[in-house]
């Protein structure tokens, strides 16, 4: 039962990071994105994390490299360059606090927003 739990959590997770990556890219690449970029910008901003998280411990130094080679996940699937891309980070966090306050309310099982990084 505990896998089952931990595959929904998963899957729950991935799905709001991906909604949170979705609604950034609307806020700042104006058409309509396709929402598989955002699961694939999701999965592999985690896969980058789970890979690199050891970089996140050096000092001052760790945690910005992190954030630099998610937003380069970012702009890697949508178009406008790096500032765009950290834009559409941005307003990625924004969403994914307000999804998973929203999730929280319903109480909904505690999770979080995978590959979003911070939440």
């Amino acid at each position: 039962m505990a896998l089952i739990d931990g595959l929904l959590v998963g899957i729950v997770s991935l799905l709001v990071g991906a909604l949170a990556i979705h609604i950034g890219a609307r806020v700042v690449v104006g058409d309509e994105p396709a929402f598989g970029d955002a699961v694939i910008a999701a999965a592999v901003g985690a896969l980058v994390y789970a890979l690199f998280g050891f970089v996140g411990g050096i000092p001052v130094v760790g945690p910005a490299l992190l954030l630099l080679l998610w937003i380069g996940v970012v702009n890697w699937r949508y178009p406008g360059g790096w500032l765009s891309a950290a834009g559409i980070g941005f307003a990625a966090w924004l969403a994914a606090i307000v999804l998973l306050w929203i999730l929280s309310r319903v109480s909904l099982v505690e999770i979080g927003a995978l590959g979003i990084p911070g939440i």
